[in-house]
């Protein structure tokens, strides 16, 4: 993985979160929705891969990747496509998405009912690991997705997913030990989470939530050969999260710049796959 141009590549798409561009090829474009346990989020390229926009919303309307509020999440989603249709001079009416690993049948379905609820025909479903290779642009390795409810383990081998594990530990846990520590709610320790003022301190207190994910990655890929470690997801975006995958696991350990974005992005990228 080239990380300096992978880095450069979002940046580009954060700008455009922002300040769309609007002087792309409006015939071929492709969409991508995320609908993830803290953050619903749709993404727009052009017919090359290069970014032209990105709208999201915090949202709780998705546990693990179970959809607990239906009418809420539809909401969302039709709220950020009208407004990217709007800003861009476009209509959306076709897009990807992706599901954890492990997540069952009946809640792949829940995801593309919502999305195509919203006025979006869903034209292909893949696994978020496999999302998040196609930013990065590797074809070996283990992708570690730290998301808000859970944490995707997956080992790429020759372009191919061939092993996955989802573990019940991430965003949310991170929050719980924050709510516990400082005595407060749920949302005031969210708030705390992502105040980047408080980092430093935030780290301290949840270092052994990072530590655990990373002892149970070591559990999953023991016995494969395993070299290169790539992190991805919100629960992985404090500064010393790579130093702590690192001293457990004794493995060279990779996050690109905001690894929120990934895989929204990989998303779309599904469509110059497909």
């Amino acid at each position: 993985m080239n990380l300096d141009k992978v880095n450069k590549y979002i940046k580009e798409f954060e700008k455009t979160i922002t300040k769309p561009r609007t002087n792309f090829d409006k015939s071929k474009f492709f969409v991508g929705v995320d609908l993830g346990t803290a953050n619903i989020m749709i993404t727009v390229l052009d017919k090359n891969g290069k970014p032209v926009a990105g709208a999201t919303q915090c949202s709780r309307v998705v546990k693990d990747g179970v959809v607990v509020d239906f009418i809420g999440a539809i909401s969302i989603v039709k709220k950020l496509k009208e407004d990217l249709e709007e800003k861009l001079g476009i209509e959306i009416t076709e897009g990807y998405t992706a599901i954890p690993p492990g997540v069952e049948i009946g809640s792949v379905k829940a995801i593309v009912n919502v999305i195509e609820s919203a006025g979006i025909d869903v034209i292909k479903v893949i696994d978020e690991p496999t999302a998040a290779s196609y930013v990065l642009g590797i074809s070996d390795g283990v992708v570690v997705d730290l998301g808000g409810g859970t944490t995707g383990i997956s080992i790429l081998k020759d372009g191919k997913v061939v092993f996955v594990a989802d573990e019940p530990t991430g965003g949310t846990h991170m929050t719980l030990v924050l709510a516990g520590s400082y005595g407060v709610d749920f949302e005031t320790a969210e708030n705390i989470k992502i105040d980047k003022k408080r980092e430093k301190e935030v780290c301290l207190q949840i270092t052994p939530v990072l530590q655990k994910i990373a002892s149970i990655v070591k559990k999953y890929i023991s016995g494969h050969d395993v070299k290169d470690i790539y992190l991805v997801g919100g629960a992985c975006s404090f500064e010393d999260s790579e130093k702590i995958f690192a001293k457990e696991l004794g493995l060279n350990i990779y996050k690109p710049y905001m690894p929120l974005y990934i895989t929204p992005i990989g998303i779309s990228l599904a469509g110059l796959k497909n």
